[in-house]
């Protein structure tokens, strides 16, 4: 399993590929949607992680942009803001394949892209 995490937030995207890769998942990270978009030019992921609200480009945006490039790529949002209602609302629109939110716990996040790349036959 190849995941990118993007969030604007350094700290929190840095810890969270190094825990993803203690169990034994190949995470990489950027801290922009720019960068996000650089990056899958040259390397390819069965999931993206995004933060909803990044600056230049949120993570619905981000995502109807990252998806025309690589179809098959599923993805997660992570947002620390609003009530799951009104994300929930949000994602009938971007067809998201699920939302955490932060402070995310990292068997959660875990067990949810296990699960959405199990539908599709990826380990």
């Amino acid at each position: 399993m190849r995941v990118l995490l993007v969030d604007d937030e350094e700290e929190l995207v840095s810890a969270l590929a190094e825990r993803l890769f203690l169990r034994g998942i190949e995470a990489d990270w950027v801290t922009s949607g720019d960068k996000a978009l650089k990056v899958i030019e040259t390397k390819t992921y069965d999931l993206a992680v995004l933060d909803v609200k990044m600056p230049e480009i949120g993570g619905l945006d981000l995502k109807k942009v990252m998806e025309k490039r690589c179809p098959d790529m599923k993805f997660i949002f992570l947002t620390g803001h609003g009530s799951e209602d009104d994300f929930n609302l949000g994602l009938l629109h971007t067809g998201a394949d699920y939302y955490l939110v932060k402070p995310v716990k990292i068997e959660v996040l875990i067990n949810k892209m296990k699960e959405i790349l199990n539908k599709d036959g990826i380990q």
